[in-house]
């Protein structure tokens, strides 16, 4: 009888900006970021099998609103490390956040197939390296094959780890009013205003200090995010109310893990049409 063929499996961890500057705007297209980026226990699923060709099965409660084709991220990236050299795998995405919600789904995805794939195919790589092709692939993809604490510059891909030990396993709600946000929209609607640097230091105290440039833009397409900052800033006891890139996803950090399952229950009381999950920083 022939075995079963060994299963791998990782995540793809959902992405905060707990900060988000939008500084100038760069010969490439692109602007200039400074942010920092956390990461939650909470993310999609994904697996692999050996198999003589590259596939991908969709799963879970947002697998329809993922693209299905050659142009996923999922793919692109086994391409990419692939490198024409014709390995094969079965990938299997278990889509449970929900897409185009700042979260980073599509560049968590991205950077879990990218960890995997190395194992199932024996590669080595060290983390570096894979950041390094996940950059090509995506600006948030390299900070997603870390999936921990970073400071981000640049388009995001110049990544400098900081002190997360005043982060790490902190309770955070995440709210989104299901609403899909496109960050091209977002940014074509931001009014190209520097509005200064991202503080340095203790990233707690740096994300206070800062904002998410792209929130007033993305309140502009999607004024239901306003009505989701505001009900979780009525909680109380949050450390931090925010929305996540470019939208429409809002999170609050809370010092408080049972706080924190109270007001999701009492947030989904309230809104059953939102998607809200509690979870903790990484």
């Amino acid at each position: 009888m022939t075995p079963d063929p060994e299963v791998l499996r990782d995540v793809g961890y959902a992405k905060l900006n707990l900060a988000l500057h939008v500084r100038r705007r760069r010969a490439d297209g692109y602007h200039d970021l400074e942010t920092i980026f956390a990461f939650t226990e909470l993310g999609d699923g994904l697996s692999v099998v050996a198999a003589d060709t590259l596939s991908l099965r969709l799963a879970g409660d947002f697998a329809g609103a993922v693209p299905p084709g050659a142009d996923n991220l999922v793919l692109r990236a086994a391409r990419a490390l692939d490198g024409g050299a014709g390995r094969g795998a079965a990938i299997t995405l278990d889509k449970r956040l929900p897409i185009a919600a700042g979260l980073g789904g599509g560049s968590a995805d991205a950077a879990a197939t990218l960890r995997l794939l190395n194992r199932l195919w024996r590669l080595d790589w060290p983390p570096e390296r894979l950041a390094e092709l996940g950059a090509t692939l995506g600006a948030d993809v390299a900070a997603c094959v870390h999936s921990r604490t970073l400071r981000g510059e640049a388009k995001g891909e110049a990544l400098v780890a900081i002190d997360d030990s005043g982060l790490s396993g902190t309770t955070v709600i995440l709210v989104n009013p299901r609403v899909a946000v496109p960050t091209p929209a977002v940014f074509a609607r931001w009014d190209g205003v520097d509005r200064g640097p991202l503080a340095q230091g203790d990233p707690v105290a740096a994300a206070a200090s800062g904002r998410n440039d792209l929130e007033a833009p993305a309140l502009g397409l999607a004024p239901m995010i306003g009505e989701v900052l505001a009900a979780l800033s009525a909680l109380g006891g949050a450390q931090l109310v925010r929305m996540s890139g470019s939208g429409a996803t809002c999170f609050a950090l809370l010092a408080n893990s049972h706080a924190a399952e109270a007001g999701a229950a009492a947030l989904a009381a309230a809104h059953p049409g939102w998607w809200i999950a509690a979870t903790r920083l990484r």
